[in-house]
């Protein structure tokens, strides 16, 4: 999995007057947990950029007074008006240690169902999982070419033994649903089919009349 880097400085007070001098400056009060005694530390909120910002999924490793720490982001607070960070949580990884956090899902493939007329719905922008450091996955990639209108895609169908999810085994990532197009595309080909039965039995009728 990519990561980035946040370079941060250790603080020395936690108390909420130095939190709001952080903020002031435009510093992100943050706390990694996982390595013994937590650590606090203050980073640029403009550093938080290509974490939080992104739809990809990053670890991070953590800069302060020349330590390096490797971790995830595991809770972010905004401010409900601005949008500012206000605080940020992180775990610190481990090689032997799993660890728990969100992945994209990138759907690839053309659906038949919606070649068909129909619409695909996707559920989960992404999913959760646990696994140790090494096998997290940048992305879980689901293939929706065999979906037919009606068919859905489960958890338990993109099982992976690297990782496990932290979803049900029947919770649907994708499904193709019917549309209104769908719907008269069907009627239409029924109507179709109505037609050639009558107009194949009016010539059948006629040589019964002849004969």
């Amino acid at each position: 999995m990519k990561s980035i880097t946040i370079q941060g400085t250790k603080r020395e007070s936690v108390g909420k007057k130095s939190t709001k001098a952080l903020r002031d400056a435009e510093l992100v009060p943050c706390v990694v947990y996982g390595g013994g005694e937590p650590l606090n530390f203050s980073a640029e909120e403009k550093s938080f950029k290509g974490l939080v910002y992104t739809p990809e999924a990053h670890t991070v490793s953590i800069e302060v007074d020349g330590q390096t720490i490797p971790a995830v982001l595991q809770d972010i607070q905004f401010h409900p008006i601005t949008d500012k960070i206000l605080h940020a949580d992180f775990y610190q990884l481990a090689d032997d240690k799993p660890v728990i956090m969100e992945v994209p899902v990138r759907i690839t493939g053309r659906a038949k169902g919606v070649v068909a007329g129909g619409v695909l719905r996707q559920s989960f922008r992404k999913l959760k999982l646990k696994a140790i450091p090494a096998n997290l996955p940048d992305e879980i990639v689901v293939d929706v070419t065999p979906l037919k209108i009606g068919n859905k895609i489960y958890i338990g169908d993109i099982k992976n033994d690297a990782y496990t999810f932290m979803h049900p085994d029947n919770a649907v990532i994708a499904a193709v649903k019917m549309s209104r197009n769908a719907m008269k595309g069907g009627a239409a080909a029924q109507d179709d089919d109505e037609e050639t039965t009558e107009e194949g039995a009016a010539p059948a009728a006629e040589e019964t009349a002849a004969e």
